[in-house]
C-alpha cells in the first residue's frame, strides 16, 4: 500500500507545478488587471437617446404610481367612511339592546305567569283586561325592537364585509406602489449614472433649461398667448404655468412647488377652478379631442404611443411642461417629441 501511494506522487518541478504557476498569475493578472488596459471591454458612452429612454421609462412608471395612488387613496376614504358607519350602527345596536333589556326585566318581575291565571286571581279583572291589552301592544313593540336589533345587526355584519374588502384592496394597491416605486427609482438612478458618464456639452444639451429663452419672450408674448385663449379658465391655465417655469421636476408632485408632467397640468387648471384627473391616461379623455391645427393657448398636449407626458399648449408651436428631473418646468417645441393627441378641457 505504501508503495502504491509513493507511485502517484509528482515532482515538485514537474507539470502540476508549472499548472498551479499559471493560474496564480493568471489570477493575479485578473485581479490587477494588468492596469487595466485592454482586457476588460470598456463600457459604451450613454447617448442622449439612452438617458431619453431611461426618464420616459421611469415617466410611464409614475403615471402608472399616481393612477394606483389615487385608487389607493378612493379606497382609504371608502375605509374611513365604512369605519364611521359602523361605529354608528354599533351605537344604534346598543342602544336597542338597552331598550330590550329594559323590557325583559319587566317581563321577569312580572313573574311569567299564564294570563288566564292573573286574569282569575286578579281583584279587579277590568283593570287587569286593560293592562292586558296595553301588554299586548307592548309585546308588539317588543318583536318590533327584536326586528330592528336583527336587521342593525345585519347591516353591521354587511358594512365590515365591506371594510374588509377594503382592506385587501388597500393592500394590493400599497404592494402595487411599492413596484412602480422601485421602477421609478431604478430609472433615475440608472439615467443619473448616464448623465454622469456623459461628455460636458451632451449633458449640458439634455439638462440645460430654457428658462432664460421663455423669459426673454417678453410680455407681449405672454399677452398673446393669454388673449388667444378660449376663455378666462385657459389663460389662468396658463398664466399659472408660466408662474412656475424654473420649479423642479419631483415625480408623483402636483405642486405648488415641483411637479410631475401631469401633476402640472392639474395644478394649472386647478388654480382656475378646473378639476383634472390625475393622471396623463385619464386626462387625454378629459375634454374635447383638438388637431394641432386647432391649438389653442391651454389645451393639454400629449406625447408618445402610451400617453405618457403631457404639457400645456402656450400658442406659436411652444408648450409648458415638467420634462424630467434633470430639467425644470420649462418651454419647449411640442414638435420636441413624438405627438399622441391633445385636448381642450374649458
Amino acid at each position: 500500500m505504501a508503495a502504491h501511494r509513493r507511485s502517484r506522487q509528482r515532482p515538485v518541478g514537474g507539470t502540476t507545478a508549472r499548472a498551479a504557476v499559471t493560474v496564480v498569475l493568471a489570477g493575479a493578472a485578473t485581479a490587477a488587471g494588468f492596469d487595466g488596459a485592454g482586457h476588460a471591454a470598456p463600457r459604451p458612452t450613454p447617448s442622449g437617446a439612452d438617458v431619453d429612454r431611461l426618464y420616459r421609462e421611469a415617466e410611464v412608471a409614475t403615471e402608472k404610481y399616481n393612477g394606483v395612488k389615487e385608487k389607493a387613496d378612493s379606497a382609504r376614504r371608502r375605509l374611513r367612511d365604512l369605519q364611521d358607519e359602523t361605529a354608528r350602527a354599533q351605537a344604534r345596536l346598543n342602544k336597542a339592546r338597552e331598550a330590550l333589556g329594559t323590557v325583559a326585566a319587566a317581563q321577569y318581575r312580572s313573574g311569567g305567569l299564564d294570563p288566564a291565571l292573573r286574569l282569575m286571581l286578579s281583584d279587579d279583572p277590568d283593570a287587569y283586561l286593560d293592562g292586558a291589552a296595553l301588554a299586548e301592544r307592548a309585546g308588539s313593540r317588543h318583536h318590533a325592537e327584536l326586528g330592528r336589533v336583527r336587521a342593525q345587526l345585519r347591516e353591521i355584519e354587511k358594512l365590515r364585509g365591506a371594510a374588509r374588502v377594503e382592506v385587501r384592496t388597500l393592500t394590493a394597491r400599497r404592494d402595487e406602489l411599492g413596484r412602480h416605486r422601485r421602477t421609478i427609482t431604478e430609472k433615475l438612478s440608472a439615467a443619473r449614472e448616464a448623465l454622469s458618464r456623459m461628455s460636458p456639452e451632451e449633458r449640458a444639451r439634455i439638462t440645460g433649461d430654457s428658462l432664460r429663452a421663455a423669459r426673454s419672450a417678453g410680455g407681449t408674448a405672454r399677452d398673446a398667448a393669454l388673449a388667444q385663449a378660449p376663455n378666462a379658465r385657459a389663460a389662468q391655465a396658463v398664466a399659472y404655468a408660466r408662474q412656475k417655469l424654473g420649479s423642479p421636476y419631483v415625480w408623483g408632485a402636483t405642486g405648488p412647488d415641483a411637479f410631475d408632467c401631469s401633476g402640472l397640468v392639474l395644478a394649472a387648471y386647478r388654480s382656475a377652478g378646473v378639476s383634472l384627473p390625475r393622471t396623463t391616461y385619464a386626462q387625454i379623455d378629459a375634454g374635447r379631442r383638438v388637431s394641432p391645427s386647432e391649438l389653442l393657448p391651454g389645451d393639454l398636449v400629449f406625447f408618445y404611443s402610451g400617453i405618457s407626458h403631457v404639457g400645456l399648449y402656450i400658442g406659436n408651436g411652444q408648450m409648458i411642461h415638467a420634462p424630467n428631473p434633470s430639467a425644470p418646468v420649462r418651454v419647449a417645441p411640442v414638435d420636441q417629441m413624438p405627438f399622441a393627441g391633445a385636448t381642450r378641457v374649458v
